[in-house]
């Protein structure tokens, strides 16, 4: 466990945590750029300017009760990472705490789901990632939804607008909802749930121009402020949050929104709980 200049305003200590921040710079399966291990540390960073105070929800985020853990450092076997991770992650369930995880690949979100066991796995993301294995790998960037049905009962893919033809035809399942970019809107005003729920964001959810700084770039995606609206929405009922697949080649844009959406998803939260 390594630990970088913390999240700022993650200043709870740990036996009083409500949310326990922890880094996942696991970098191995990307297919295209990488660099998502350079993404907890630019998420940080760039989280540096925000201010304390947040009016719609009158709350100030350094009483909210977050802990930054530091990062998890990464090795080459996914598998035995995850296991740990979801280890890690698992204790701070058990503390009665709601584990936020910053990636990293997309690929540690299986540990977050692991250690959360929603109902519902909700993934604002541009891919599918619905491939049972991508080039002989169970554990991929690629398989990230896949994986995560093997432990939630459904899923449901915000912005989603690309994927191969066989993982179309696993999404079009009764256990798959695929919304794309333009009717993310719609189906945020209707949502609401009763289950538990586990909330990722892969960043390249959004339109790269607005998070250039992302390993697969997917143009005619989702606004940072449908993203926000999102995640408003879905909060209340969320038992686990990661955001994931920022990398180093951008100016910082994809983090900053990164750090932003993470806070959102903590001020709604915590004014739900």
């Amino acid at each position: 466990m390594s630990s970088h200049s913390g999240f700022p305003g993650a200043n709870a200590d740990r036996e009083e945590a409500s949310y326990v921040l922890l880094g996942a710079p696991l970098d191995v399966s990307s297919t295209f750029e990488p660099g998502s291990r350079f993404g907890p540390r630019r998420i940080r960073h760039y989280a540096t300017t925000f201010d304390d105070y947040d009016r719609r929800t009158d709350s100030r985020f350094t009483d909210l009760g977050v802990h930054d853990a530091g990062d998890l450092d990464a090795w080459d076997d996914a598998e035995e990472y995850l296991e740990f991770l979801k280890s890690e992650l698992s204790d701070a369930t058990r503390e009665g705490a709601v584990p936020l995880l910053l990636g990293g690949e997309h690929t540690v979100s299986v540990a977050g789901v692991r250690a959360v066991d929603p109902d519902l796995f909700v993934c604002l993301d541009a891919h599918l990632d619905c491939r049972a294995e991508y080039t002989g790998n169970e554990y991929s960037h690629a398989t990230t939804t896949a994986r995560a049905l093997d432990v939630a009962d459904r899923a449901v893919i915000l912005g989603a607008r690309t994927g191969s033809e066989a993982e179309w035809e696993r999404a079009s399942e009764n256990d798959v909802t695929v919304v794309p970019p333009e009717a993310v809107g719609e189906w945020t005003a209707e949502f609401g749930s009763e289950e538990s729920i586990y909330l990722s964001v892969d960043i390249d959810a959004a339109d790269p121009g607005f998070a250039p700084g992302t390993g697969t770039k997917e143009p005619f995606g989702l606004t940072p402020r449908a993203m926000r609206q999102a995640i408003r929405q879905v909060a209340p009922d969320t038992a686990g949050f990661d955001v994931v697949e920022v990398n180093d080649r951008d100016d910082g844009q994809a983090a900053a929104l990164a750090g932003k959406l993470l806070r959102e998803f903590v001020y709604t939260h915590a004014a739900n709980r």
